[in-house]
């Protein structure tokens, strides 16, 4: 009776085990709407990598995933606001520019590098960037599905909204752009010289959805 009722309590424990596994390789609700990308186009399994960029389902937007690689795509370069006619050129940071950098240089060379194998890399507009806005219960993440882009820093990340009105200590310098906060979930007018983060989206896609390369 006794290696009975031993047999029985590892069986449930055993049980146990496996389901709390299951549970926690299963993506929560909220994630499961993104795709990982490769750099080629080959769309990868939830918990595979390196991805380069990522798929959201419910939008069809194809995001650039930064990096800490010290490559076109590192999170930690900076740029001013610059679209050739507008703002100011090569007041950013960057190790692939000789003259630094601006949000032009970054938008050229990822499509010209035809990144994730899709073109049409630009800035996004502010509501493209609320609707990855996820509410976070992780102290000090940024309030987006951090699995998926796990690079993002705690600055201001430029939108494509030009010719804005300039307000407060910046309002001497008339005109700027807006930029997002991941951290605060906050838009912020800046001038078009500051040095801010870059995130490029597309909403590109092959015969008329984006359908990632199968692997």
């Amino acid at each position: 009776m006794a290696k009975r009722f031993i047999k029985s309590i590892l069986f449930l424990i055993i049980i146990a085990v496996v389901v709390s596994k299951m549970s926690d390789e299963t993506p929560s609700p909220e994630f499961s709407r993104f795709m990982k990308v490769s750099a080629e186009g080959n769309m990868l399994k939830a918990w595979s990598g390196p991805w380069a960029c990522i798929y959201d389902t419910e939008t069809g937007l194809i995001w650039e995933v930064k990096r800490d690689d010290e490559s076109i795509h590192d999170g930690y370069w900076t740029y001013s606001w610059y679209d050739y006619m507008v703002g100011e050129e090569n007041l950013g940071d960057c190790y692939f520019e000789e003259d630094r950098c601006d949000t032009q240089d970054i938008i050229t060379k990822t499509n010209s590098e035809k990144l994730c194998d899709i073109q049409g890399w630009r800035l996004p507009t502010k509501l493209e960037f609320e609707s990855i806005i996820i509410e976070q219960d992780r102290e000090n993440k940024a309030h987006t599905a951090v699995d998926y882009f796990s690079e993002i820093k705690n600055g201001d990340y430029w939108t494509s909204h030009s010719n804005e009105d300039l307000k407060g200590h910046f309002s001497y310098l008339k005109k700027g752009a807006i930029s997002f906060n991941f951290y605060q979930k906050k838009f912020n007018y800046l001038p078009y010289r500051n040095a801010a983060f870059v995130m490029l989206v597309s909403d590109k896609t092959r015969q008329g959805k984006f359908l990632p390369n199968s692997q």
